[in-house]
């Protein structure tokens, strides 16, 4: 019976305990005017949502493969186009990331562990 346990209990016990590194992003509207076409590049790939709302918050969760910045575009209410430079990435990064649209632009709060 210890045997079994041994040859299939523990390697269970330690796939459970194990997890990747990831980023979990909110980009949060706190304008006034419903945004669009949002997009978030970061090392190796992207995401985004086709609107929020204002007030509306959107979730994504990513593992960082690579190194390299982050930049934000989105549509505002008026049909132009914003960007914003965010920070630097690394490989195995992970932390929360907010981005706050604003009427004054795009604001970034990363706190990586």
């Amino acid at each position: 019976m210890r045997l079994l346990f041994t040859l299939i209990g523990l390697p269970l016990l330690a796939i459970a305990g194990c997890r990747s590194p990831n980023i979990d992003a909110t980009i949060s509207n706190r304008s006034s005017e419903r945004i669009k076409l949002i997009e978030v590049d970061y090392p190796s790939a992207s995401f985004g949502t086709q609107s929020l709302a204002p007030g509306q918050d959107f979730h994504y969760r990513f593992k960082v493969i690579g190194q390299g910045a982050m930049k934000l575009t989105w549509t505002d209410a008026a049909n132009r186009e914003h960007k914003s430079d965010g920070p630097t990435l690394k490989e195995g990064a992970e932390g929360p990331l907010t981005i706050a649209i604003t009427p004054d632009g795009a604001h970034w709060d990363l706190h990586l562990r």
